[in-house]
């Protein structure tokens, strides 16, 4: 089929009115995809509450007009929707056409029967979201929307699918499966099928023919097996992709249909001593949880945006990303397919039981084989997934009935790609939910009487006791048993336990708090069984507010461990949600073994008298900086990281001590100082010689603002954007953190604000807006292309000179 883009040009209006045939707002043209929610403005009030970050739910009408000409009406011609938050119904010139209740799942609309030739016509599409989902979930088409159209004989929607069954570096077979549809008036008909497989330089290294006929109104499938020659395999350090192209062709040659998918030669295997095994190498997976917003732009999909965030989190040393908890956009696996980075692609966060009033398991009993289906057809041909994940969390799951329809889910999978391993990450405490009211109930009344700090505190050490209970260990065996791979989430005290109960059982940690990783990677590579760790969160979200948020003041705590409004963020992220390192993202490289270099981060010195209050899901309020005005000469906790046995902390030259650190000390030191300004030095030893040193400088001097885009170039297509970077510097580029100033920014030429934003977790201020305060002296705009030519994009603030740069479009 040949596929357009067809994300231009659509008009977004909120929806209201007696039943809901008038628009409560003027429409606005824009360019998919695009997240109504994030334009709206959040309240106290809202819906959702801490759960989507205070923003609201409600209702939003997209359409778009287009011409058809007369002699499609010899074609086929589909809609691809790749995800429409939430309960879509789509109307083509009026007439209902289709529609998707499951906001993240991909989906096709026939169009030809609604269509008019020769004509005009207008597509619409109603989204309706509700207090159904337990993080910022977005609204409306967020992902990308495609116009297919292919001759009446032509290759289906997800049609073409690839597999290597055998694969080494000598040889590899690849197998297709093409599904041809006739909707020809033609009673019979027979073609012929050509396929190629082509390298990424172009040439081609396989190929075959063979004919297929095919009856009126049937569909048929034709398998090929070819062979490739020294194949470069793919896998996370040399993500190797091959495209293969398949023609359908008439007795005369003339082309019918045609279709290219992009994929990798690669072998899985798994086994209790190697664990997870790629083309035959032991790989362990250094995992991170990800939601699907993108920060400042909201759930907005883009190739730009979804590539961006992989290149951060491989860099940061990871390997796997898991999509908690929802099926991946197609833009985020080709980026991983692209980039080299495992995923463990996950289907749904409910079954039959809700975990939120209108949530899905309301579609589930309906839904779920369909929602299956699209899945698997998404992701079939990309190499970067090599997991399903059939729940998180799924309170089903310590229940006779809830494992039986959990070996139903993974029975579905199974029929439908039998080339991947599938988990389901399971919480052992909510399987066995009911069992503790009573503790439950305890923990409530504690908090109720002033005890927050010490509830909070202990909720980890609380979770990890239940988990070790038999009544867990009974509860979820039959759920565990029926999947490949044991998902356990937060239950990394049972790896060794388990072992000796259940010594064929394979697990990994799915979910686990991000203070233990030191402690939970020793288990992961000192125990075969066990493949590897996925930390809440890789990459902070929208939503779930105030999560890992680090507080002073009982009053900020709202419902258990959530912040009240405001709070905006989950903080439990290793990188902020516009794309910053936090410090445990470099602790976490230390521990992999993949940071030599010691690494600081300093406590915010307002808060060095008040005792925090922390999550376990959150790390230490602090910031990778010396620059401190206004606290000089006042006490300050400075903390380093190492793998090497101590470090030295040095101030303007001077020594201020020196501790211990590597493994044994959890690779952390905590210095007392006193700030003054200057240059602050870790170098770090081991048998005292220097392993390597990291140091930080104050800002002195005038505030400049610094822009630095992450790239001189984009290209005029919707997929693309440009990240612009925003820092107030002294004139060496240290950045002043502790003196935020309200900046504004405008645009000039080809291009539109998309989103402008800064990693304050309790900001008030709207990401659509062309005005921000700065966070530790950062703030990120994203910019959108609207033709070819020159962007230049200008930055000032009250009493600081202003700044441009210069962006190309081509």
């Amino acid at each position: 089929m040949i596929r357009n883009d067809f994300n231009e040009l659509w008009q977004v209006s909120e929806k209201g009115g007696s039943f809901g045939m008038q628009t409560s707002s003027q429409p606005v043209t824009v360019t998919l995809p695009y997240d109504a929610m994030i334009h709206s403005q959040a309240r106290s009030d809202a819906t959702g509450g801490f759960k989507t970050g205070y923003f609201q739910c409600g209702a939003w009408e997209y359409k778009k007009k287009f011409y058809v000409p007369v002699d499609s009406i010899q074609k086929k011609i589909l809609f691809q929707f790749d995800g429409v938050y939430k309960h879509s119904m789509v109307y083509i010139n009026g007439g209902y056409a289709g529609g998707r209740p499951n906001g993240y799942a991909q989906f096709f609309i026939d169009a030809n029967r609604y269509l008019r030739y020769g004509a005009d016509n207008e597509i619409k599409v109603i989204v309706r979201t509700a207090d159904d989902e337990r993080w910022y979930p977005g609204a409306g088409i967020y992902r990308d929307v495609y116009m297919l159209t292919a001759d009446l004989l032509h290759i289906e929607p997800q049609g073409l699918k690839v597999t290597t069954p055998h694969a080494t570096n000598s040889q590899a077979t690849v197998c297709t499966a093409i599904c041809l549809k006739n909707d020809s008036a033609s009673a019979i008909v027979t073609v012929q099928i050509i396929t190629e497989i082509y390298d990424a330089d172009g040439r081609m290294v396989a190929s075959d023919k063979a004919p297929v006929t095919i009856f009126q109104g049937e569909s048929a499938t034709l398998r090929q097996r070819m062979y490739v020659y020294k194949p470069k395999l793919w896998n996370v350090e040399e993500p190797n992709l091959y495209t293969c192209k398949t023609r359908i062709c008439d007795d005369n040659g003339s082309l019918l249909d045609e279709c290219a998918e992009a994929f990798g030669i690669r072998s899985l295997t798994l086994d209790v001593e190697n664990g997870l095994s790629i083309n035959g190498k032991s790989v362990k997976l250094r995992g991170a949880c990800i939601h699907h917003d993108n920060g400042p732009i909201g759930a907005v999909s883009t190739d730009a945006a979804e590539e961006r965030r992989i290149v951060i989190l491989k860099q940061s040393g990871f390997n796997a990303i898991r999509t908690a908890h929802n099926p991946a956009s197609p833009a985020l696996l080709r980026a991983c397919d692209k980039l080299g980075i495992l995923v463990m692609e996950e289907a749904f966060d409910t079954w039959t039981v809700s975990k939120t009033d209108f949530d899905y398991a309301l579609d589930f009993p309906a839904w779920w084989e369909n929602d299956l289906k699209a899945m698997v057809g998404k992701s079939y041909n990309h190499p970067c997934v090599v997991l399903y994940s059939i729940g998180n969390e799924i309170p089903d799951t310590g229940s006779p009935n809830g494992s039986a329809l959990g070996r139903k889910l993974a029975e579905k999978l199974r029929s439908l790609d039998c080339t991947r391993f599938i988990t389901n990450g399971i919480n052992g405490m909510v399987s066995v939910m009911e069992l503790l009211n009573g503790m439950r109930a305890e923990s409530e009344s504690k908090a109720e009487n002033g005890e927050i700090n010490n509830a909070m505190t202990n909720l980890g050490e609380m979770m990890r006791q239940i988990m070790s209970l038999e009544a867990v260990t009974n509860a979820t065996a039959e759920s565990f048993a029926h999947i490949d791979i044991a998902g356990y989430n937060y239950m990394d005290a049972r790896y060794e336990t388990d072992r000796e109960l259940f010594p064929n059982r394979i697990i990994c940690g799915t979910e686990t708090f991000p203070a233990d990783i030191d402690r939970n990677w020793r288990k992961v590579m000192d125990l075969g069984h066990v493949i590897g760790d996925f930390t809440w969160t890789g990459w902070d979200y929208l939503g779930e507010a105030g999560i890992g948020q680090v507080r002073y003041a009982q009053e900020s705590i709202t419902d258990g461990v959530y912040g009240a409004y405001p709070s905006l963020t989950s903080m439990s992220g290793d990188i902020s949600i516009s794309g910053f390192r936090r410090p445990v993202s470099y602790y976490r490289q230390i521990v992999f073994g993949l940071r030599k270099e010691p690494y600081i981060a300093v406590q915010r010195p307002v808060h060095y008298h008040n005792a925090p209050i922390a999550s376990p899901w959150s790390w230490s309020d602090s910031v990778c900086s010396w620059s401190w005005q206004g606290y000089e000469g006042k006490p300050v906790k400075i903390e380093v990281y190492s793998d090497a046995e101590e470090v030295e902390l040095l101030l303007n030259g001077k020594s201020l001590d020196r501790q211990a650190t590597g493994e044994k000390n959890r690779y952390r030191a905590i210095f007392e100082a006193t700030y003054q300004p200057g240059e602050l030095i870790a170098i770090a030893y081991t048998d005292g010689i220097e392993q390597g040193r990291f140091s930080l400088e104050s800002a002195v001097g005038n505030m400049l603002i610094t822009t630095i885009s992450e790239r001189e170039q984009v290209s005029f297509n919707t997929s693309d954007l440009a990240y612009i970077n925003i820092f107030l510097t002294d004139a060496n580029g240290n950045i002043f953190t502790a003196k935020d100033r309200k900046i504004q920014i405008s645009i000039e030429g080809p291009g539109e604000l998309l989103g402008f934003g800064t990693d304050d977790p309790n900001a008030t201020e709207n990401f659509f807006d062309k005005e921000r305060t700065t966070f530790d002296g950062r703030a990120l705009a994203v910019i959108r292309p609207t033709g070819e030519g020159e962007v230049v994009i200008t930055v000032n603030g009250v009493g600081l000179r202003e700044s441009n740069i210069h962006l190309s479009v081509i």
